[in-house]
């Protein structure tokens, strides 16, 4: 990533998790594009999960002073893109994120990891074990 990122990584991560986003993913694509340093995925399972995921992003950065260039999408529910220069959120209803597979075209990204992110997938992990009992 780029040596100035702005706010750190972990405030979107944690914004994104207020309301139980799902299968979180952050990549690197700074080497990648000239528009963004990080792309952010993450779905829900309807189209008012994924509307409330968005709305809770961008009250909860505007908390830290952190406001979006662009919010896209929000009328439908089915994918909502989130400028916020250096990060772009993209909120997917799942079956819209698997149909697109946007990730699929960064495959050559590295992923990112923060200790938010690394503690939510830890508790993930250990919820679907349980679960699996």
């Amino acid at each position: 990533m780029s040596k100035d990122t702005g706010p750190p990584l972990d405030l979107y991560i944690k914004a994104i998790l207020g309301k139980k986003a799902l299968n979180i993913v952050a990549l690197d694509v700074a080497e990648m594009t000239s528009y963004a340093d990080v792309f952010i995925f993450c779905s829900g399972r309807s189209n008012r999960q994924v509307t409330a995921i968005a709305d809770n992003i961008k009250s909860d950065l505007k908390k830290h002073n952190i406001k979006p260039i662009s919010v896209e999408g929000t009328k439908d529910g089915h994918w909502i893109l989130m400028d916020y220069g250096h990060v772009i959120i993209h909120v997917f209803y799942e079956p819209v994120r698997e149909f697109y597979d946007l990730e699929g075209l960064w495959v050559d990204a590295k992923r990112i990891m923060t200790p938010t992110l690394e503690e939510h997938m830890a508790t993930e992990s250990s919820q679907r074990k349980t679960a699996d009992l």
